[in-house]
């Protein structure tokens, strides 16, 4: 997790040239939907991170009347909240070559 912490994906959208995208496979499909499986489990470990960095300072109470913001717990998500978005991350990924791929139907035609 600490790669995604420290990556150089845009917090912003920009505009990426579509050759550089569709290079590695040859297929801007392919490309696109292996970027969107990486950004899935992306996403996912994230949240999971997140939801065990917020359970850390929760405090639990028989009354659903009180609720207590935490300090701690708001910094945390603020911290979670100013990284890349999931797919920035994943396309970021990609073209530094470091998503692992493969093309299934072109093993089954091989055996």
């Amino acid at each position: 997790m600490s790669d995604i912490k420290n990556s150089d994906a845009p917090i912003n959208t920009i505009t990426i040239d579509k050759n550089k995208i569709d290079e590695p496979t040859g297929n801007i499909y392919e490309a696109i939907s292996i970027i969107s499986k990486r950004a899935t489990q992306i996403n996912g470990d994230i949240k999971k991170e997140l939801l065990e960095k917020l359970d850390e300072f929760a405090t639990y109470n028989d009354s659903l009347e009180e609720i207590f913001e935490n300090k701690e717990q708001i910094e945390v998500s603020k911290f979670y909240e100013k990284l890349p978005k999931p797919h920035a991350l994943a396309v970021q990924e990609w073209l530094e070559e470091k998503v692992y791929y493969r093309n299934t139907a072109d093993e089954a035609l091989e055996e």
